[in-house]
């Protein structure tokens, strides 16, 4: 651990004589990569560099016990002895934990697809019982919510809602939700008050950015029409509505929820951009298939990852065998100790993963 430490501080302070190299500042691509890698790092660096004061003030001080000391100093010895272990072994933990390869996407906004699945009309009321979920959670982080497409129905649910959640490490949160979500509860329009169970599905996409991604021109396929809805002035009378085909992958974006055609297209751009980054990312990875089965699931969008029993108050996440009395809480969007939870899971099974290969 110490050697990938030691190149860990080495690559930090190479990185800062490159990020004062004026070659360097002119590029700007290559100033974005080399910052953002000295950010990444940063934490690392400054914990390690702690860690060596405090490793060196120990292995200074331990040996005056075999001195001759008079009482009152061999206590002051023993007290500056029985302050610094704890402290570096807490800081031993921190530097493994440090150390598990970071996702690259986790600092970046999150693109939500809730659609309504099996159950009909109380699928989609709990689709909006999700997406309202989310926005609360997303507000208390000071996280930007914005619709980007909603498809709603009479009884106040969605059969389909896209939207983004903008902020700092807003995907390394929301990534946990990727999968179907069940609910068992009496529904609204259930005279019988009996238990129905019914469920939406999640995606969650890191949004691209153009460095990660490059979408040509001609891989595209544009076609304007008419916008449908409930009416109004603008409905049917202008070709605002945009659907776009991604040629090579057959991603097809629609978005008509904008009056302006510029404005829809531009929505549609960002989420085919995730969705073609998204499939990307999962064609590289699908030969790793194995390696990405932990107890954090595979994030197969099919996969059922959580149930939410009304009745019993009860949410209960498979992937983890989680079960938490709280779901009155967690429909607010009280989720810190489910995704906390799901975070420890998986940062468990990177560290086992990178200790079997060490």
């Amino acid at each position: 651990m110490f050697d990938k430490l030691q190149a860990v501080e080495d690559r930090y302070n190479d990185l800062n004589e490159l990020l004062s190299d004026p070659d360097v500042v002119s590029d700007i691509d290559k100033l974005r990569e080399y910052s953002k890698e000295h950010s990444d790092l940063q934490e690392t660096v400054n914990v390690y560099r702690e860690y060596k004061k405090a490793k060196e003030q120990y292995e200074t001080t331990k040996p005056m016990l075999e001195e001759s000391l008079d009482d009152e100093m061999r206590e002051l010895v023993k007290m500056e002895l029985d302050e610094l272990e704890p402290a570096i072994k807490e800081m031993e933990e921190r530097l493994t934990v440090l150390l598990i390869p970071k996702d690259p996407n986790d600092d970046k906004n999150v693109i939500m697809e809730i659609r309504g699945a099996a159950g009909g009309d109380e699928a989609a009321l709990f689709a909006a019982d999700l997406h309202r979920m989310y926005s609360r959670y997303a507000e208390a982080h000071n996280w930007r919510v914005e619709t980007i497409e909603a498809s709603p129905t009479e009884l106040g649910g969605y059969k389909e809602i896209i939207f983004m959640i903008t902020g700092q490490g807003a995907y390394s949160r929301f990534k946990y939700e990727n999968g179907a979500h069940r609910v068992q509860r009496i529904p609204e329009t259930e005279s019988g008050g009996r238990v129905h169970t019914s469920t939406a599905t999640v995606a969650c996409l890191p949004e691209a950015e153009d460095v990660d991604i490059e979408i040509r021109n001609e891989d595209l396929k544009i076609d304007t029409y008419r916008s449908s809805g409930a009416g109004g002035q603008h409905v049917n009378t202008t070709d605002s509505a945009v659907r776009i085909t991604h040629l090579p992958t057959g991603i097809v974006v629609s978005m008509q929820d904008e009056k302006s055609q510029i404005k829809n297209r531009e929505k549609a751009m960002k989420v085919l951009k995730a969705r073609v980054y998204d499939a990307a990312q999962q064609e590289a990875q699908a030969e790793y298939a194995e390696q990405r089965k932990s107890a954090v699931g595979t994030g197969d969008r099919s996969e059922r990852i959580r149930t939410y029993n009304y009745p019993q108050n009860r949410v209960t996440d498979h992937r983890i065998n989680l079960t938490i009395q709280k779901l009155d809480q967690i429909i607010e969007g009280k989720l810190d100790e489910l995704l906390d939870a799901l975070m420890i899971e998986e940062q468990t099974a990177n560290l086992e993963s990178l200790n079997s290969h060490a």
